[in-house]
């Protein structure tokens, strides 16, 4: 692997010199996420492989081209998972995509986001230097936490080599319920249900329908059953995958725009026009509308949250919400820091940096 590392470095280096941006991908399943990748290609996936997998550490440390697919089938033999759910969103998802995206799936609410479950990272930045940041276990992480400043960078600050995350075992059991109640309705029950002791480990709602994913014990998951009530969900395994693969029939829609909400779960119902999909305890709502961008992340805003755009044509708009202007300003600090030459993935998260 030191030739690949090579390989990386040289390649960086003269992309200094010369002022050509490079964009970053390992398998490419997340190009459409984000502005509009630009740049010479610098493929990850030669710089693969599991380093160091302890179940008793609950860690595991890998370069970042291994296959998404490879690092779970390690953790399933061990009965242990990415508690985040992060989505594929295709064949050739890896490792390093998974973190550089920052994307979470159905039991992000519950468990954390992928940020909550880095360590430490490995990163090559503008001038070919090898940085470490964090460690391998909890007690490693403190102060200013630059390996979690990478979930979700998207590759704009440099190219993210390994990762060592976070693991955790798999529940002993799980089961979905299903209830018939309104938009409103679900709001306020998730709500409810989140001020109680109660294993829920996913919960979607769609089209006048609540399904509720419990997780844990068998005598909690047992007991929970009873209080929330409901149906049993027959192929649960399924529901869940679609929602975190975006298979599920809501977003098929191809004539409106894809936003995804991100709001405090007590927010009413967004009055919005178009079909809407909340997930996350009410916390991320998702809306397919042909509403414009302004109105959309005018309502977020008011709400206390933020609109991302994942789905549609125009991105002139702009993917992410508006930065602040402090925020703004320490985004372009830390990109200076990291890609002086401003070469690693420009304009993938604003077209500033």
């Amino acid at each position: 692997m030191n030739q690949v590392l090579e390989q990386f470095r040289q390649r960086v280096l003269d992309a200094g010199v010369q002022g050509t941006p490079l964009q970053l991908r390992g398998g490419g399943t997340k190009d459409w996420y984000g502005q509009a990748p630009r740049g010479a290609l610098l493929d990850t996936r030669a710089y693969t492989g599991i380093i160091d997998y302890d179940p008793t550490e609950l860690v595991i440390t890998a370069r970042c081209g291994t296959p998404l697919a490879e690092i779970e089938a390690a953790l399933d033999q061990k009965n242990q998972m990415l508690a985040f759910e992060p989505p594929y969103y295709g064949d050739g998802a890896t490792l390093g995509g998974v973190v550089a995206s920052g994307l979470s799936g159905p039991r992000r609410a519950a468990a954390g986001a992928v940020r909550d479950f880095m360590l430490g990272a490995v990163l090559m930045d503008g001038h070919g230097e090898v940085l470490h940041f964090g460690g391998q276990v909890m007690k490693n992480v403190a102060g200013y936490d630059v390996s979690r400043l990478l979930a979700g960078s998207l590759g704009t600050l440099g190219l993210l080599l390994e990762m060592s995350v976070k693991v955790l075992p798999k529940p002993y059991a799980e089961t979905t319920r299903q209830l018939a109640m309104s938009h409103a309705q679900a709001i306020e029950q998730l709500n409810a249900w989140g001020g109680q002791p109660l294993p829920i480990s996913a919960s979607a709602w769609c089209d006048g329908q609540l399904m509720v994913r419990l997780s844990g014990a068998r005598a909690a998951v047992a007991a929970a059953e009873i209080r929330i009530g409901g149906d049993v969900v027959g192929d649960p395994d399924s529901l869940w995958r679609d929602l975190r693969e975006q298979g599920n029939t809501f977003f098929a829609d191809e004539h409106n725009a894809l936003w995804r909400l991100s709001v405090p779960s007590v927010t009413p119902p967004v009055d919005l026009p178009g079909a809407q999909l909340i997930e996350w305890g009410g916390a991320q709502r998702w809306l397919q509308t042909s509403a414009p961008a302004a109105a959309i992340r005018a309502a977020a805003s008011k709400a206390g949250g933020h609109a991302t755009l994942y789905g549609g044509d125009d991105k002139s708009v702009g993917v992410f919400h508006p930065l602040a202007p402090a925020v703004a300003a320490i985004h372009r600090r830390l990109k200076t820091s990291f890609d002086p030459a401003g070469i690693f993935n420009p304009g993938r998260l604003y077209s500033e940096l």
